[in-house]
């Protein structure tokens, strides 16, 4: 087993544990696909960016995770179950504490409103105290399936009409399309788009190469029709990072979802196989 940097399973607490990954996992592309048609360009901050900005976040995660109330109570303004919101206001909270990193906090959630209409919703807005720059922030938490050749077309959602694809053009074709909000220019747009790859376990031994823009600096998944020994299906919030303790008894019944096995921090997403027509 290769060896990552993955410290996020080092916490107790299991929103502490959320936090971290948050924070340090580095996002699951590591450059913008050549395949992607690009309207407003966007950037993607690199590994060592977000291995520094945990650096400097240590001491607070080790506090949170003695005492983590004030982040539970922060997370209580969010009345919403979707994953993706939950993932943004852990970046939100790491963005307040203004005294970890060289970022001021200028808006989140930013609407971008002409007449009647709304054009658009910014997620962060920084001031970068180092670059003295105006920075567009995009957030994400996704997890991707790839099928046939592995190419950018076939990463596939839970719901496979999410594609990465799709949510890559979205970013250059729709979110970065503003240069202003607030009365400030934009000078730098980027996105954080972290969650789990996971590739073909029943294509294994003969899969096609993984293209160059996949992030290999964190381990990878598999995903398979075949039921895996010693895996136990993910809580929903676990899918951002497994509780401490197993969270689930080992399945008698597989359903679609996100497993997990805690021995050698593997994830596996199970597919339920599609249904053969036999004509007689």
């Amino acid at each position: 087993m290769p060896s990552y940097f993955e410290p996020w399973f080092a916490y107790q607490h299991p929103i502490v544990r959320q936090l971290a990954f948050a924070i340090a996992s580095p996002n699951i592309i590591r450059s913008i696909p050549n395949e992607l048609d690009l309207k407003y360009n966007f950037q993607l901050h690199t590994d060592d960016f977000w291995q520094a900005h945990f650096a400097r976040y240590q001491n607070r995660l080790l506090e949170l995770d003695q005492n983590p109330q004030v982040l539970l109570d922060f997370l209580a303004r969010l009345k919403s179950t979707r994953l993706g919101l939950r993932f943004e206001h852990l970046i939100w909270f790491w963005l307040s504490d203004e005294k970890y990193h060289h970022y001021t906090l200028l808006g989140h959630s930013i609407q971008i409103i002409a007449g009647k209409n709304t054009l658009g919703e910014l997620d962060f807005l920084l001031f970068n105290k180092q670059t003295q720059k105006i920075e567009h922030w995009e957030v994400a938490l996704k997890f991707y399936l790839a099928e046939a050749d592995l190419s950018l077309k076939h990463w596939y959602g839970l719901n496979r009409s999410d594609t990465l694809y799709r949510k890559l053009h979205h970013f250059s074709h729709k979110q970065f399309q503003f240069e202003s909000a607030h009365n400030y220019h934009i000078d730098h747009r980027f996105t954080i788009l972290k969650g789990q790859l996971y590739l073909p376990f029943h294509q294994h031994s003969t899969q096609p190469m993984q293209p160059n823009w996949v992030n290999t600096s964190r381990s990878l998944g598999t995903w398979g029709h075949q039921i895996r020994a010693d895996f136990y299906r993910l809580q929903r919030q676990e899918w951002i990072c497994p509780d401490l303790y197993q969270s689930s008894a080992p399945p008698r019944w597989w359903t679609n979802g996100l497993y997990f096995q805690a021995k050698n921090q593997r994830h596996y997403m199970y597919r339920q196989p599609p249904l053969i027509y036999l004509t007689v």
